[in-house]
């Protein structure tokens, strides 16, 4: 079959003429057909790598692999929150439970979350398609390490305290250093006092015990003898127990010693006897405690011994101002 040939009448020659078609026109049209078919041709492999139904083995192995592990991250991701539930109960407790009954200072808030500074520790997991997953779970597993780590020594700086804690309950001079039984009387206690020789009114740095002589004496607190001599003046036979912690204890007038100095002693322990030696009227012990080398009351220490009623009238009688033996 021939190909048709066109043509057109002009107007000016009132003839028809043939219509021949121009070279560049038809280039054009295969141009703009060839484009046409690479852009068609191109979505359609797209659209097919894309669709399910053309997935190979490979393909929907790996997709079931990854949708285990999003499952398996979000599994790690809620126990990680249980644990950071757990790990907050017990910094709460060992700041404001364990840290304050052993006097030492909480662990600041700002250093249990502190993150890590630096360097990108995480720069090895970037450029996946879930990348911004798993470098969060990974971050949330490297809090919690630290916190942990944290926590650890936290615990272990506790039970130094809690080993501390029990020498310096057995070390404060917790008892009184003569029974109840065996006293007369309490003559006078700690504050401002008549001087049984001048009869000025001066201050008392300690308590006496009226008791006859030979009553044993016991010390108070465990410790280490660090005098038993009579060398300082007005205090005849003095003992003097170094309890550690700042704490020293005051035996004075003694009629003999048990111990000598250098021994250990623990609390409850015979130390010595009732005396009048020394500046002394009358046969007694004059009783000190001193923290950090200055005298406070003995009578806030008496807890380890006597009852609350005890300790109510002894207090009465301890505070009246009346006239010391020494």
């Amino acid at each position: 079959m021939s190909k048709k040939v066109k043509y057109y009448y002009d107007t000016e020659s009132l003839a028809y003429k043939k219509i021949s078609p121009k070279k560049g026109r038809r280039l054009g049209y295969i141009t703009l057909f060839l484009v046409s078919a690479a852009l068609f041709g191109f979505l359609c492999f797209v659209l097919l790598i894309n669709t399910p139904y053309f997935e190979t083995p490979k393909d929907r192995l790996q997709a079931r692999e990854i949708e285990n592990l999003k499952l398996r991250y979000a599994i790690l991701n809620k126990k990680m929150s249980q644990l950071d539930e757990v790990i907050e109960s017990i910094e709460e407790r060992d700041n404001n439970l364990y840290r304050v009954y052993f006097n030492s200072s909480p662990i600041p808030n700002e250093q249990r979350k502190a993150g890590f500074g630096g360097i990108n520790r995480y720069k090895e997991l970037e450029g996946y398609n879930n990348s911004e997953l798993v470098i969060t779970t990974t971050k949330r597993v490297d809090m919690l390490s630290k916190q942990l780590a944290i926590q650890s020594k936290s615990l272990d700086e506790i039970l130094r305290l809690a080993k501390d804690k029990e020498k310096l309950l057995a070390a404060i001079p917790a008892i009184q250093p003569v029974k109840n039984e065996d006293l007369t009387r309490v003559a006078s206690g700690f504050g401002y006092r008549n001087d049984p020789f001048t009869k000025i009114r001066k201050f008392h740095y300690g308590m006496d015990f009226t008791a006859k002589t030979g009553t044993p004496i016991y010390a108070s607190g465990d410790g280490v003898v660090e005098r038993a001599d009579n060398s300082l003046s007005g205090y005849g036979n003095l003992i003097v127990i170094r309890h550690g912690y700042g704490y020293e204890t005051f035996y004075a007038h003694l009629s003999k010693f048990k111990v000598r100095a250098g021994q250990k002693v623990k609390r409850g322990d015979i130390i010595g006897y009732v005396g009048s030696t020394g500046r002394s009227e009358a046969p007694h012990l004059h009783y000190e405690v001193h923290k950090d080398g200055e005298p406070i009351n003995p009578i806030n220490f008496y807890y380890g011994s006597i009852s609350a009623q005890e300790y109510i009238a002894i207090s009465k009688i301890a505070n009246q101002e009346n006239q010391a033996l020494d």
